[in-house]
């Protein structure tokens, strides 16, 4: 019989499984667009940390003669604030241990840590699309994406970053699952494409730009996307699990727990990183309803 007053209803004693069913999961990968210089720092909810960035240095001729009096230099300030906080709570009602084989509550904390980094991944794609100082395409116009010009795109969205200086190592870019169909089938684009559980796209490299795949993109108007690229100059994140805390509910037969990650993130460099605004050409054919 189930067990009674329960959540997990279709546990039953006399049949328990080694196995719970794996989820379906997106691929993380919002985390691979920051540094985390900063981390160390922070502590609680609310914490400021205040970054100092140097101005640039004038370079002068010398003629033999007395140099110049030496230069104050300039500095601007910038502040990422903690601002973000995220909890999970959860119960695992009591069940006769002696005939359970299954870890409910090692799983439920797996399952509560996959949620929260997935709101995570979102909420910095978002900061990232919003705050970035390169754009290629616009929210009102966003750039159609077919066979034919997907390769192209992202060359160009490449050479926008080489005029602002964005150095080429480490540049990455976060593409919809339709995106890299579309380059499969140019022959200039590598044929032995493999994406991994953390989303890079393995052996494939467009624009200088290292591939990565991803379904927590920001989402426009009009079945348009926010695709960030650039390197992870552009924005730091800073993350603390200030609390996490097993306990038994005082009006309740379970075990629980309950837990707290604050966040920030900001964009420091605005020109390490493109906002590249896209839409399929023809939605149908790559499986988007363009809504």
């Amino acid at each position: 019989m189930a067990l009674p007053n329960s959540k997990f209803k279709n546990f039953i004693p006399t049949i328990w499984s080694a196995r719970l069913l794996n989820n379906l999961d997106k691929s993380l990968v919002a985390l691979q667009f920051v540094n985390r210089d900063y981390e160390g720092e922070i502590q609680s909810y609310g914490d400021t940390v205040k970054i100092n960035q140097l101005g640039n240095i004038t370079i002068k001729d010398y003629d033999g003669s007395d140099i110049d009096d030496p230069e104050e230099i300039d500095s601007t300030q910038q502040s990422l604030v903690i601002d973000q906080a995220k909890y999970f709570n959860f119960a695992v009602k009591d069940v006769d241990k002696a005939q359970s084989n299954v870890n409910l509550l090692d799983g439920s904390m797996k399952r509560a840590a996959y949620n929260l980094a997935d709101v995570i991944d979102q909420d910095v794609f978002n900061v990232a699309s919003t705050g970035a100082g390169v754009k290629q395409g616009s929210a009102s116009n966003p750039i159609e994406i077919d066979v034919k010009n997907a390769y192209d795109t992202l060359v160009d969205l490449g050479v926008l970053l080489d005029e602002k200086n964005v150095p080429s190592g480490g540049r990455k870019i976060a593409l919809p699952p339709w995106f890299l169909g579309l380059l499969a089938k140019d022959p200039r684009f590598t044929k032995d494409m493999k994406v991994l559980a953390n989303g890079v796209v393995e052996g494939a490299n467009v624009g200088r730009f290292n591939l990565l795949q991803s379904n927590n993109l920001k989402k426009g108007t009009g079945g348009a996307l926010h695709v960030p690229a650039g390197t992870t100059d552009g924005l730091t994140f800073a993350n603390q699990i200030v609390e996490t805390e097993a306990y038994r509910p005082e009006k309740n037969f379970s075990d629980a727990v309950k837990g707290l990650s604050v966040w920030g993130r900001k964009v420091i460099q605005k020109d390490a990183l493109a906002d590249f605004i896209i839409k399929p050409k023809d939605p149908e054919a790559v499986g988007e309803t363009g809504s």
